[in-house]
């Protein structure tokens, strides 16, 4: 029974999508296969599903909601419900490069909604709003556990730390004109539908860019380092912003910077909340 005749026999209406051209549909299949043969159980592939047909389009349709339900034996009701459940899936067109800005509780405080507010009056864009280009979508996000480096944003997953309104700005204007960005860690950036590829579970061919994914920062690590015995217990973990922390062995990539990080100290962005000079141990 196809997706479409199990509607019908619940009693759900039936809206019809447009369908794929036939040459994308074909592709989209071959690509479909590949993912549903990676589970015992064809249901379990719809998150990967739909970011297949997310990198195709660059949002879920109700075309590739149709295109999932009938490759897992699913109604596009159980489809749907899925994909407008989780922020990651788009339900309508948004640019090749998703801007989120993090304003949650720390990063907030730290200057995240001085950011979000220049880049809307920068952009002249509201939230989940995109440019006239379709270059750029802005977006609050939530923590993406990179408080150590706040505020933070996020360009398709990828980090950029210790932002400014200044550099954020500075970040977009490249975006918009084309210029090469660079994350402040991890993988480079591509667009959002290579993104959604990627998530969808095929390799990222691109050089370097399996060799550069990840890279959490040495202050998120720590706790981790002091579990292996691989750091001192006595190692003070927090300093100045950009300075190694004292008595710390020295990490790899410890200055932290990317194309776009702020030259200075983030709290300088909000003077609503200032933050004070770290206190010394013992004061």
């Amino acid at each position: 029974m196809t997706a479409a005749n199990r509607e019908v026999s619940l009693g759900m209406p039936q809206l019809p999508a447009p369908a794929y051209p036939a040459e994308v549909l074909a592709r989209l299949e071959a690509d479909a296969e590949k993912v549903i043969a990676r589970y015992p159980g064809s249901r379990s592939a719809l998150l990967p599903l739909l970011h297949l047909v997310q990198s195709e389009e660059g949002y879920v349709s109700r075309t590739g909601m149709a295109f999932c339900a009938d490759r897992l034996g699913l109604t596009t009701a159980e489809v749907t419900a899925v994909a407008t459940f989780y922020s990651m899936y788009r339900r309508r067109p948004s640019g090749d490069y998703q801007v989120g800005v993090c304003t949650n509780t720390l990063c907030a405080v730290m200057g995240g909604d001085a950011i979000f507010d220049r880049l809307k009056e920068h952009l002249d864009v509201g939230n989940g709003e995109t440019t006239e280009d379709g270059k750029v979508t802005l977006e609050h996000i939530e923590c993406n556990a990179a408080c150590d480096f706040a505020p933070v944003v996020m360009v398709n997953w990828e980090f950029f730390d210790n932002q400014t309104p200044e550099s954020a700005t500075r970040l977009v204007d490249d975006l918009i004109a084309g210029r090469t960005v660079e994350p402040t860690r991890g993988a480079p950036l591509c667009t959002y539908k290579d993104t959604a590829r990627i998530l969808a579970g095929f390799p990222d061919e691109r050089p370097g860019a399996v060799e550069a994914s990840g890279g959490a920062g040495a202050a998120s690590l720590i706790g981790l380092k002091l579990a292996k015995g691989e750091a001192a217990p006595h190692a003070r973990v927090v300093g100045q912003r950009g300075e190694t922390p004292q008595d710390a062995p020295p990490q790899k990539g410890a200055e932290h910077l990317s194309s776009h990080d702020a030259p200075q100290q983030t709290s300088a962005s909000d003077p609503e909340h200032p933050a004070g000079p770290a206190a010394e141990e013992g004061e």
